[in-house]
């Protein structure tokens, strides 16, 4: 397994930018893809966007599409999600988590390390 942390995260206001980081310890960083998801409380956690191995290849979820852009620097061993434009519908918990293969996956069962989560509070 993986061992995941993230930071980064606060209050904000709507139309404000905000960038996740997430520093991973234990797998080999650069041989696993990586994904952010994001959980309000009462309701299941949602893909947000994902990233292969080498960086080369992401995708995102439609409402990140546009506003967020998920990367890694694998010499440091760090996932990042830049957040442009944020919205109140965007506060949530934000978790980064880690699959055992290099390619890119979308639905949560697909990875098996997690973060704690950070959470993300956008007002107005």
């Amino acid at each position: 397994q993986v061992q995941l942390v993230e930071s980064g995260g606060g209050t904000v206001q709507a139309g404000d930018s905000l960038t996740l980081s997430c520093a991973a310890s234990g797998r080999t960083f650069n041989s696993v893809a990586m994904g952010w998801f994001r959980q309000v409380p009462g309701q299941r956690r949602l893909f947000v966007g994902t990233i292969n191995h080498l960086g080369g290849t992401t995708f995102y979820a439609d409402s990140a599409k546009g506003r967020f852009t998920i990367s890694r620097d694998n010499a440091q061993n760090r996932l990042y999600l830049q957040m442009n434009n944020l919205k109140p519908a965007d506060t949530a918990v934000y978790y980064c988590a880690a699959r055992r293969v290099p390619t890119i996956g979308v639905r949560s069962e697909l990875y098996d390390s997690w973060g704690r989560g950070i959470q993300v509070t956008v007002s107005g």
